[in-house]
């Protein structure tokens, strides 16, 4: 049975090699975490968070809420700010409010940060630009600047 989810893996590996997208690489079922799980890990990153409706209520669109986030999303926060050493404060997250395509905040995949001079310099320099103000990190990530904060899509944890 190993070997049968061994090379199960790896033929999805290629497929999405073979596809040459950011999408199929994503997890089909990826590890969620709770709000709390996911507060620590980013505490003990040193990344912060902020809601502006001061909650983490999931079902009201002026909280910030991690309930049902994916493990690589919040890796791939942590691995920003470590790659970078610039300061990462996280503004959006599972909450309703935001698009609900595939790749979205309620499922998980994306996150909202502040705009920093740091990260801002980062981001347009060292990934590539996709046209407009979006950028890939070579993960595979999407990094689109909107006018107050950072939508990011985390198709991997980028580690």
């Amino acid at each position: 049975m190993r070997i049968a989810r061994g090379l199960s893996a790896l033929a999805l590996a290629v497929a999405a090699l073979a596809l040459g997208s950011t999408a199929a690489s994503a997890e089909a079922d990826p590890v969620k975490l709770t709000h709390a799980d996911a507060v620590a890990r980013l505490a003990a990153a040193g990344v912060t968070w902020s809601s502006s409706g001061g909650c983490v209520d999931r079902d009201n669109p002026s909280c910030t809420s991690f309930e049902q986030v994916n493990l690589a999303s919040v890796q791939g926060v942590i691995a920003l700010k470590q790659a970078t050493g610039c300061a990462v404060n996280v503004t959006g997250g599972t909450e309703v409010g935001h698009a609900t395509d595939t790749f979205s905040h309620w499922n998980g995949y994306k996150l909202d940060f502040s705009l920093s001079t740091c990260l801002n310099n980062h981001i347009t320099t060292a990934f590539a630009p996709l046209g407009g103000d979006k950028w890939q990190a070579p993960s595979g990530n999407v990094y689109f600047r909107e006018v107050d904060h950072w939508d990011v899509v985390y198709y991997t944890c980028g580690c």
